[in-house]
């Protein structure tokens, strides 16, 4: 590279990973096919509008590469096209999530979404968010008791506020969310079901975590968490006729040869309503990514990510460390810190300096405020990627454990996480 500013730049961050033990939930590493793919020459192409109906010419190849993208985005997940379309475009998460709110709910109108205080995502309504000030957020969280969703209370409060749409789906939650349940409940609001799985998408694709698509109307999801993609977000829709939800239930509503469907309205809310011409070369990188998530070689991979968290935690649970509802069944975990007199966002500090990265973050009914609230997040995924294991895990409990308690020296801890991460070098 000419730019040799910008080389060392590249090169300090590549060392920085090989490094450190990233524990990051909402990160991972592709593979070199992927970034190979991101930096291809359809990162020249101007693609404005959908396949067979651009803005621009020369868009022969760009057209096989998005219906390619789509085709292996609905194969993954197995679903059928004259059922379901999904749209490839969408830049990131938050664009993907906006633009189904905007395509199914006037503004104004309720929306709910788990709180974020409670594992829900910013863009599931929250106030500081674009979602939160165009739609008005009925939040609903966890049991203070167990921790967990407490469906009842979801039904209780969707009866009551008759939401247009029910947000399934969290950025930190570690239990499987009951889609059948909350499917019932969007029906009993008559309201429609979106699932977000931006966090899990890789584990429903590896088989261990449950599909939302027997219950969804529509289902979000970035590609670069455990999708191990490019930065990137697909929107699955069911090809149902737009409704007044308000009129009838999701079991009466059928497929009908009318316009306009969830689908077509979804993608004009994403194009022209949000997003001018997408990113081809993510695009690509997305397709790669698909590709490499259906293989048998990833299912082995989901499986052992969801091992890695389970010894994770049990580790650091035998360690007397708070575990967050008990336990994980997913990618990730919440360790409440404070109890042990450490913020999380001190944890997180302290634990940088040893070369361990980690996320501060709220606690179910945490009583700090969020910029040093009273836990962090714990991910496995990218840990998984580069072949670490329960034995692993084990070894890297007893680090964090040891640095915030202060029985080591971050110094001397990170001498141990250089000789660890040397042994499974970054793909």
């Amino acid at each position: 590279m000419k730019d040799k500013i910008i080389q060392k730049l590249i090169t300090e961050e590549t060392k920085r990973q090989n490094n450190t033990l990233n524990l990051i939930a909402s990160e991972n590493s592709t593979s070199k096919d992927v970034r190979e793919a991101l930096a291809s020459v359809f990162t020249n192409k101007y693609a404005e509008g959908y396949p067979g109906a651009r803005y621009y010419g020369g868009n022969a190849v760009a057209d096989k590469l998005e219906a390619l993208t789509q085709a292996r985005a609905l194969t993954l997940f197995g679903l059928s096209p004259k059922k379901w379309s999904v749209n490839v475009q969408p830049y990131s998460g938050s664009p993907a999530n906006l633009a189904v709110l905007l395509a199914l709910v006037p503004a104004g109108e309720k929306i709910m979404g788990m709180s974020l205080a409670m594992g829900g995502h910013l863009t599931h309504g929250h106030k500081v968010s674009v979602t939160g000030k165009l739609w008005q957020q009925v939040p609903y969280g966890v049991n203070k008791k167990t921790e967990r969703i407490d469906y009842e209370e979801v039904l209780e409060i969707a009866r009551r506020e008759q939401p247009r749409i029910i947000i399934a789906g969290a950025t930190a939650y570690s239990r499987i969310v009951d889609f059948k349940k909350m499917r019932a409940i969007a029906d009993a609001a008559h309201a429609y079901l979106m699932v977000d799985m931006s966090h899990f998408a890789g584990l429903v694709a590896g088989g261990v975590y449950p599909s939302p698509f027997a219950y969804a109307d529509v289902v979000t999801t970035t590609v670069h968490k455990t999708l191990r993609g490019p930065r990137a977000a697909l929107i699955f829709a069911r090809k149902f006729e737009i409704r007044n939800p308000k009129s009838e239930t999701n079991q009466k509503f059928k497929t009908r040869n009318s316009k306009p469907t969830i689908a077509s309205a979804i993608d004009k809310a994403v194009f022209p309503g949000l997003q001018g011409g997408p990113h081809m070369n993510a695009i690509t990188a997305v397709a790669v990514a698909l590709k490499e998530a259906g293989s048998p070689t990833f299912k082995k991979y989901a499986a052992q990510i969801v091992k890695n968290t389970r010894a994770l935690a049990g580790e650091l649970a035998r360690l007397n460390w708070r575990i967050i509802s008990g336990g994980t069944d997913t990618h990730l975990f919440l360790m409440d810190t404070i109890s042990q007199g450490v913020g999380g966002g001190e944890a997180s500090d302290m634990l940088e300096t040893a070369g361990i990265i980690v996320n501060k973050n709220t606690i179910p009914f945490d009583e700090r405020k969020p910029t040093d609230p009273s836990g962090i997040r714990i991910g496995t995924a990218a840990l998984t990627t580069r072949g670490m294991k329960e034995k692993e895990m084990k070894v890297i409990a007893t680090l964090i454990d040891a640095v915030l308690k202060k029985k080591m020296k971050p110094a001397e801890a990170e001498k141990k996480i250089a000789m660890l991460c040397k042994k499974f070098p970054l793909r």
